[in-house]
């Protein structure tokens, strides 16, 4: 299951109602930072979030509305926070500027108490952890290294505990080579295959932020069959030439590839303040009725059991 709280919505600049693009992804004890606009660290706070395991900062790219915040981030963790290291990736033209902002500005020559790891992004898995995994995915907008990330849980068959027990098979690290895919013997004899005690296959669910994009014809495979897609929507169609100048998506583009794709769910951020929110909506749904614009604040969960909106 993975969670996403997004802190902030607005492109470009912020509004009253609307931070600058932030979104939080939790998985278990896991969780990742998507980009850090002006801002950031308050809206963590708000959110009631707090720093606390906020170790990894995925960039998508090197505009300010999208990094920004991380000069003050990083200036609170070193004086606040018993975080005892810091993993920022992106591309290299972005980690190349957040170097400039965190080093340039906020430490001017002196070594930060937190450990700083700016590790650069090609595409390709990541992290990965026993369960999950992370990918990064180029995506057109301006400039060059701008990525997205897609998170992916493993699929895997659950133990069946009630099936396990009716045949004695006892608590302990036997259990845990079943799940393995070992068979294993008991005591008195009978030998159990995985087999006897796993469900059937389920797949993992999948998460995608695309970040600023001005294409989605490079990101049809990529999306195909998401549980969710988070991508922009900046402009609507009636500006698609704009949108196209400035290397930005449509809320029309942006459902148009959810149906190709096959996406379960839509979720439209990084949103003009030229516009208003039902406008937006009602262009998406249009074209793909499980379509959504969040809010600051708002969570959504991805699971198996639920392939519907989550908590708002």
């Amino acid at each position: 299951m993975f969670e996403i709280i997004f802190l902030g919505t607005s492109a470009s600049a912020p509004s009253i109602r609307r931070g600058l693009s932030a979104q939080i992804v939790k998985h278990d004890e896991y969780r990742f930072l998507v980009d850090c606009g002006e801002g950031t660290q308050r809206q963590i706070l708000q959110s009631g979030l707090g720093f606390k395991r906020l170790n990894r900062v995925l960039l998508t790219h090197g505009h300010l509305d999208h990094i920004l915040g991380l000069g003050g981030l990083l200036s609170t963790l070193m004086r606040w926070e018993a975080l005892e290291e810091l993993e920022v990736y992106g591309g290299r033209h972005t980690l190349d500027r957040v170097h400039d902002l965190l080093y340039g500005v906020v430490l001017r020559g002196k070594k930060p108490q937190t450990k700083l790891h700016l590790r650069e992004v090609e595409p390709g898995v990541i992290f990965e952890a026993k369960d999950f995994s992370v990918t990064a995915f180029p995506v057109d907008h301006r400039g060059p290294g701008c990525f997205g990330y897609k998170f992916e849980e493993k699929s895997h068959r659950p133990f069946l505990a009630d099936k396990a027990d009716s045949l004695g098979v006892p608590f302990g690290p036997v259990r845990r080579d079943l799940v393995k895919g070992e068979s294993i013997t008991l005591e008195n004899g009978t030998c159990i295959a995985p087999d006897d005690v796993l469900g059937p296959l389920l797949e993992g669910t999948s998460l995608a932020i695309t970040g600023d994009t001005g294409k989605t014809n490079n990101l049809l495979e990529v999306c195909r069959g998401l549980d969710t897609l988070v991508i922009e929507s900046t402009y609507i169609d009636e500006d698609a030439q704009m949108a196209r100048k400035f290397g930005h998506l449509t809320a029309r583009q942006a459902a148009e590839l959810a149906k190709q794709a096959g996406v379960k769910r839509l979720i439209l951020t990084h949103l003009s303040r030229r516009y208003r929110e039902r406008d937006v909506i009602r262009e998406a749904r249009a074209i793909f009725p499980n379509s959504y614009v969040a809010r600051d604040f708002d969570t959504y969960t991805i699971k198996r059991e639920e392939k519907e909106q989550g908590d708002q």
